[in-house]
């Protein structure tokens, strides 16, 4: 199969998993208090680059299905913004390279839920516990899933 061709379907890919694990987890994937499985998947900015369109367009499509028109834009831009930010951290720490993704969406989100949502939340709390779940879903699940996509190469077999 063309390398191109083959790059095209894996990002596809990428976004239809993001998109079935927020319905799969729809519960706790959305508002004030949230566990966004699906963010693990931005661990594999890591491996493939162009990780961060296909993720964010799978984040972009998961808001615009279950949560509406507010979050498939700000939410899409925090993930966006610590996918593409993955890029530029040197570091092969895992946890302060994914950093920026907790960063980002703990800053923006807070404004999303407590304006789209109409939460009565404090700001800096909900941006707490949106960092919190951010944080469970990059860096526990997505650790889980980085470590296991290291030991299968899979990246290094194309």
């Amino acid at each position: 199969m063309d390398k191109e061709l083959r790059s095209i379907l894996q990002n596809a890919i990428y976004a239809a998993i993001y998109v079935v694990l927020c319905y799969v987890f729809q519960a706790f994937s959305f508002q004030a208090i949230q566990v966004r499985i699906a963010e693990a998947l931005c661990v594999l900015a890591i491996f493939d680059k162009r990780a961060a369109i296909s993720i964010s367009i799978g984040c972009f499509l998961s808001n615009i299905l279950f949560s509406g028109i507010i979050d498939a834009v700000f939410g899409t831009l925090a993930t966006f913004i610590g996918l593409y930010a993955i890029r530029y951290i040197k570091s092969n720490n895992f946890f302060i390279k994914m950093l920026p993704t907790v960063i980002s969406n703990a800053l923006i989100i807070p404004f999303v839920v407590k304006f789209a949502f109409g939460d009565n939340m404090p700001l800096l709390l909900i941006g707490v516990t949106v960092a919190i779940g951010e944080f469970i879903s990059v860096c526990i699940v997505g650790y889980l899933l980085y470590l296991s996509l290291k030991k299968l190469d899979i990246w290094n077999r194309y």
